[in-house]
């Protein structure tokens, strides 16, 4: 399990946890700061909702954690030879490759268990408005990593290439979107949420932040898709061309590589739109998201 977790990575998903509980901070300080001409007269107000900004990111870090947990078990099992058969994952073998098949597995189900274990005991708190947002995460994560979600577009994957048993699935443009959404879009999308709903978002701010993820997972798995193509291993971290000796279906396979990136560019505006829209321009959501576009492994 230490293995995987610690072998480095992108840690996109954490961040983006964090990212959202900064920007739920960011947009409660600007309404703190207009309202401070009315609330000047009650000093320890003021000074409780500033602790509760501090407690926000406090809350928002074991949900980090966690999706950084669930997000590596998937990567081990991802590469097990009866799914991808991969030998190279973050610059290193995999784990399967240095420990066997059963270890491999074991490793990923015991990520998968302490993931939950975590979102369920930390926060540490009585609040039942905590209590409430730590179940309703609980929920979330839930269904982004199972059936309904990760799992669920895994399952499609396997059948697109051959690896279930039964006719193999054929992807159109619209179907390999729904595919992404489930496989790589639904954690990514449950990672920024759950930060949100830990500050204390409320719900048209979740709302925006989900729309803003939304299109940054698509742009996530065009970009990934594309470096396939173009990427070098190095830099990588993985095995490129794995996509096309396997024959699946990748956005550069169905629209052509010009297209994919302009499609991931459409994502990138959009994303930032669902930002501006929701008032929370210049928050670290914007950087990520530029970088998901621009990034090169």
């Amino acid at each position: 399990m230490r293995y995987s977790v610690f072998a480095g990575g992108k840690r996109l998903r954490p961040m983006m946890t964090l990212a959202a509980a900064a920007a739920v901070d960011d947009r409660s300080a600007k309404v703190l700061r207009h309202s401070l001409p009315k609330v000047a007269h009650d000093f320890s107000h003021a000074k409780g909702v500033a602790h509760d900004f501090s407690r926000a990111m406090t809350a928002a870090l074991p949900v980090a954690c966690a999706i950084e947990l669930i997000h590596t078990y998937s990567l081990i099992h991802d590469d097990l030879p009866a799914m991808d058969d991969d030998t190279l994952r973050r610059g290193r073998p995999t784990l399967h490759v240095v420990y066997g098949d059963g270890i491999a597995i074991l490793a990923g189900d015991g990520l998968h268990a302490e993931a939950f274990t975590l979102l369920a005991r930390e926060p540490v708190s009585d609040d039942p408005d905590v209590i409430r947002r730590k179940l309703r995460v609980i929920q979330l994560v839930g269904e982004a990593a199972g059936a309904a979600g990760m799992v669920g577009g895994q399952a499609i994957d396997l059948q697109a290439a051959g690896q279930a048993p039964g006719h193999a699935v054929t992807l159109d443009g619209d179907r390999l979107r729904h595919m992404h959404a489930l496989k790589t879009g639904a954690l990514i999308r449950a990672s920024a949420v759950s930060g949100a709903i830990m500050a204390g978002g409320d719900a048209a701010l979740v709302t925006a932040i989900d729309a803003y993820a939304s299109d940054v997972g698509l742009a996530f798995q065009i970009v990934d898709d594309i470096l396939d193509v173009e990427g070098d291993p190095a830099s990588l971290g993985k095995t490129a061309g794995k996509d096309a000796a396997s024959a699946k279906p990748t956005y550069p396979a169905i629209f052509g590589l010009d297209r994919s990136r302009t499609l991931a560019a459409e994502c990138l505006q959009r994303a930032h739109q669902a930002l501006a829209d929701a008032g929370v321009t210049g928050s670290l959501l914007g950087g990520i998201a530029e970088w998901v576009v621009s990034r090169k492994s």
